[in-house]
């Protein structure tokens, strides 16, 4: 396996296990703290919106940790459901809204640089090793 592999599997690993996480803490201990996150114009229930989240993200996070014929599809998933996820982030440092330590506007906007860098780590974690010469096409 190259370096290159190893560093996907590594990233993969990582965005599915904090993926995970972050879906249990929706569901348990940090479910307060993420309805403080949901923007009033969400039509769901504050408490709806997140559980559902959460149930979400177990998924997207258990399937990176395991998927192997489908893992593009997976990964293309997982960047949209960040994608989705981001008008939320912009809400919260436009409305102010203080959560899991991010209680000044700059810290909420510098939270904001990091949805793109998940999206992309999704997306690369995911991809299929290049064959030889280039060929995408090899198992």
């Amino acid at each position: 396996m190259s370096k290159k592999n190893v560093a996907r599997t590594v990233g993969r690993i990582f965005l599915g296990s904090f993926l995970v996480f972050a879906g249990v803490s929706h569901l348990t201990f940090a479910r307060d703290e993420f309805q403080a996150q949901v923007p009033d114009w969400v039509p769901l229930d504050p408490d709806v919106t997140v559980l559902a989240s959460g149930v979400v993200e177990v998924g997207l996070g258990a399937a990176l940790l395991v998927a192997r014929k489908r893992r593009g599809l997976v990964g293309v998933a997982t960047a949209l459901f960040f994608l989705a996820v981001f008008p939320g982030n912009i809400a919260q440092w436009l409305e102010h809204r203080d959560a899991f330590g991010l209680d000044t506007d700059t810290k909420r906007f510098v939270r904001l640089f990091f949805q793109p860098v998940l999206i992309a780590l999704a997306l690369w974690s995911t991809r299929r090793p290049r064959a030889r010469g280039g060929d995408r096409s090899a198992p």
